[in-house]
């Protein structure tokens, strides 16, 4: 089994340090400098952000709108929304950073790894064959090689395009014959 290992990250998730006040998605939901709060798209119900402090390059949020601690108590508006962002990030994702795999995923509670709690969002990171080097293994370093600002740049146009969801080209499969007879 694989495993993502993200040492760096320890210290922001640990520290105990004074967080600012409020919700730093609410904030960022309410802001109106999108660029400056690193929001690439807002939907209807859901918002796409860019993580400060991100595993690999193209490390995106996907996050409701409304402050939520978990999936139960958001609406399948809300949930259908967060999915079809999903689908374009991978798109958008694919097209610019051309990744081997894309891993979604959500951690729910401190427990459960969430550096944000009491407002849950969908990680959508892109991953590479080999992503790790030996910063990370020796040094407990992280190498990311791209700016914040640039993913921006990178990313926003892609996923902003026409405002309709992108999809990946379907890929056609025979049915199953198991169990057939």
């Amino acid at each position: 089994m694989e495993k993502l290992f993200s040492p760096w990250r320890l210290r922001y998730v640990s520290s105990g340090r004074r967080k600012a006040a409020g919700c730093v998605f609410c904030r960022a939901r309410r802001g109106r400098d999108d660029r400056a709060n690193l929001v690439l798209l807002r939907g209807k119900t859901n918002f796409v952000i860019l993580n400060k402090y991100p595993y690999n390059n193209g490390h995106l949020m996907i996050v409701p709108f409304e402050h939520l601690p978990s999936l139960a108590q958001a609406s399948p508006s809300v949930l259908e929304e967060m999915i079809h962002l999903a689908v374009r990030c991978e798109t958008a994702l694919r097209s610019i950073y051309h990744p081997s795999g894309i891993n979604l995923g959500m951690n729910l509670g401190r427990s459960a790894g969430a550096g944000i709690e009491g407002h849950f969002h969908l990680h959508v990171v892109p991953r590479w064959d080999g992503d790790t080097n030996f910063m990370t293994v020796v040094h407990g370093t992280r190498v990311i090689p791209e700016a914040l600002a640039v993913t921006y740049r990178r990313l926003r146009p892609q996923l902003v395009g026409d405002g309709h969801v992108a999809t990946l080209p379907s890929r056609s499969r025979r049915p199953s014959r198991r169990g057939a007879r």
